[in-house]
């Protein structure tokens, strides 16, 4: 079956490079259209989107999680952190943090269909992006609150899961699919 949404799913790859160009104020307004307009259950929209352009607040809290991966054993670090050189968000011109109600059982399930419909909807613009979930040993550490209000996540609410979009600079094949995750029940 053809389909343009379809099509966009399929050709979307996780982009770890990005040229130092800032997203134009429609592309941004887009983006968080979609994010907005995300289904949640309930309707509760238990998320708060903050947009981050500040290069040095990313790379200040790619240093806090540095420091909290460092403190695991190396068989239980990213091997991404093999590269003294990594760094979490890859250096993209805007990355966008989405926090959420800590009380509710479908905030981490709801903040993932948001930031899939970023993903897709920057796609469509032919931007590139990688979905973060690293960024969260930054709020393990002693400068949790710091990131929290610096990020200016409502009182109480918690790190979801993050997105870093940009005009990607590098190309990335598809990943194999693992056919055996999927099961028939008739």
């Amino acid at each position: 079956m053809q389909n343009e949404t379809l099509s966009l799913i399929s050709a979307r790859r996780s982009h770890r490079a990005y040229e130092n160009t800032p997203l134009t104020k429609e592309q941004l307004d887009a983006l968080l259209k979609a994010a907005v307009e995300s289904p949640s259950a309930v309707n509760r929209q238990p998320w708060h989107f903050t947009v981050v352009r500040s290069q040095a607040l990313l790379d200040k809290m790619n240093e806090a999680v540095w420091e909290q991966m460092m403190k695991r054993e190396a068989q239980k670090r990213s091997p991404r952190f093999l590269d003294g050189n990594f760094h979490v968000f890859y250096h993209a011109p805007t990355v966008i943090f989405i926090s959420g109600m800590p009380d509710n059982p479908y905030t981490p399930i709801d903040g993932g269909i948001a930031v899939e419909n970023i993903a897709i909807a920057a796609e469509s613009m032919g931007l590139g992006s990688v979905i973060l979930g690293m960024p969260r040993d930054a709020f393990a550490g002693d400068q949790a609150e710091a990131f929290k209000k610096a990020l200016q996540f409502p009182e109480g609410w918690d790190f979801v899961i993050a997105i870093a979009v940009g005009v990607p600079a590098d190309t990335k094949d598809a990943h194999p699919v693992k056919e055996d995750r999927i099961s028939f029940v008739d």
